[in-house]
């Protein structure tokens, strides 16, 4: 069977390396492993390929491949490899949910304690070697304080844990209130719930995935609901986020400020004023990528592909329908 590998990136540190790849080759030497560098070689090799590891199908691929029975995806996210065709296809997707939540989930406490505690404002006066406790003096702490989390998915849970042990108040969205709320969270509603956890919360973390119904879900409206001492911390997807309301309500004061690991357009641009607001901390959607990252993503699409060859169901197939 041929297996096309095509994660490349225009950032080096998202391409597959090719150590990962042999790897694959050694376990699997019954099947061809076929690897792209480019798009143009991924439509070239893609047409013989019945599986395919890659974060970027794209229709002119898809169009080229009438042997493609599943792709998997490396990383959680598979919005941009849901265009029509591909949803009306027969070709199964997975992705990678999970591995990396308790690495996102650190990195989104990491950017409240650090918002918190006013962490950026010390690092930048070391710099100087300038003494700033007098204007740090006095600085809230995490514990008594309400965490919403917009998204109560392997992320949302992870980090729902850590916040209620640190003795945070937890509220959140998911796709549905039925049931229980998980662990660690006070109240749990559906999509309905939105407003009511955005005014009562002193920090909002974005961890829900990418879909038609998620996409730009953080508006001007939205962000008028939120309380003037709260931040907006964004872990999940930049497009999430109307990133003008956003810096139009950083300027004015209606939110405190905002922590963002992911942005609409990557990497961030130069002239964006996210950079320079001084209520802004941006990272450069690192917080996934942790230690160990590629062992463990060749290793759960390894896992698949041994199901795929003998017919077993897949873990974490993805519903096309619903986008996750």
């Amino acid at each position: 069977m041929d297996v096309l590998v095509a994660i490349f990136s225009e950032q080096p540190a998202w391409n597959i390396p090719a150590e990962a790849v042999e790897s694959l080759r050694r376990r699997f030497p019954e099947h061809a492993f076929l690897q792209a560098g480019d798009e143009a070689t991924m439509i070239d090799l893609i047409r013989t390929a019945e599986a395919a590891f890659t974060s970027r199908l794209t229709p002119a691929a898809l169009a080229a491949a009438p042997k493609l029975r599943w792709v998997h995806s490396p990383a959680a996210g598979v919005g941009g490899m849901l265009f029509p065709a591909m949803r009306a296809s027969r070709v199964v997707l997975t992705n990678s949910r999970g591995m990396s939540a308790a690495a996102v989930a650190e990195h989104a406490l990491l950017l409240m304690l650090a918002s918190a505690r006013r962490f950026p404002e010390a690092v930048l006066a070391q710099a100087e070697r300038k003494w700033i406790g007098d204007d740090l003096a006095g600085l809230p702490t995490l514990r008594g304080r309400t965490l919403a989390i917009v998204g109560l998915g392997a992320i949302g849970r992870a980090l729902a844990r850590a916040a209620a042990a640190l003795g945070m108040t937890v509220v959140g969205t998911r796709k549905t209130a039925a049931g229980a709320p998980p662990e660690g969270v006070t109240d749990a509603f559906g999509p309905e719930g939105l407003p009511t956890v955005l005014a009562c919360a002193d920090f909002v973390v974005l961890a829900a995935p990418l879909t038609d119904e998620t996409r730009g879900m953080i508006d001007a409206p939205q962000l008028r609901l939120m309380r003037p001492s709260a931040w907006l911390i964004n872990v999940a997807r930049g497009k999430l986020v109307n990133e003008t309301a956003l810096v139009d309500a950083l300027r004015r004061g209606g939110i405190a400020g905002a922590a963002l690991d992911v942005f609409d357009r990557e990497p961030l641009d130069a002239s964006s004023p996210l950079w320079s607001l001084p209520n802004v901390l941006v990272t450069p959607h690192v917080g996934g990528f942790r230690s160990g990252y590629w062992e463990a993503a060749v290793d759960l699409f390894a896992e698949n592909l041994g199901r795929f060859a003998k017919n077993e169901r897949l873990r974490n197939t993805v519903d096309k329908a619903a986008g996750y």
